[in-house]
């Protein structure tokens, strides 16, 4: 599988340079998301431009690291235009998969996503002290 790969502290992006996303590509991707996961990736946006179709093991994979972004309490995001892939990938039923046009795009949701998370988070920390205030008094 021909790819390079960006990693910033927020996610890494692979651009494939593949037409096509099938068992053979897969082989390659489950190492490299893996590793990916083990270096504290849960964010990760594939640049799928160049890709025209994407067979069941594609489909497999796919949805594979996507369960395991979102264990992570991270994203997967697909970048492509091609509104026949798109038809394809949401026919496939992955859940929570995101789907975006461009590369910014998957980036701004990136963000919008940390964001979320850390506001989650916070919320939770000012549950948990206010409970311990509560818990207390009795």
């Amino acid at each position: 599988m021909n790819y390079t790969i960006e990693k910033n502290e927020q996610y890494a992006l692979i651009r494939l340079d593949e037409n096509r996303f099938g068992e053979e590509e897969s082989i390659t991707f489950e190492p490299l998301s893996r590793s990916l996961f083990r270096e504290g990736y849960s964010n990760i946006i594939i640049d799928m431009s160049p890709v025209q179709s994407v067979d069941q093991t594609g489909i497999m994979t796919i949805r594979k690291i996507n369960r395991q972004c979102i264990n992570e309490v991270g994203l997967l995001i697909l970048v492509t235009k091609n509104d026949d892939l798109v038809k394809f990938l949401d026919a496939a039923n992955i859940s929570d998969l995101t789907i975006l046009p461009t590369v910014e795009e998957a980036i701004d949701a990136v963000f919008m996503n940390e964001l979320e998370n850390d506001f989650r988070s916070e919320q939770d920390d000012e549950y948990d002290i206010e409970g311990s205030v509560g818990n207390a008094d009795a």
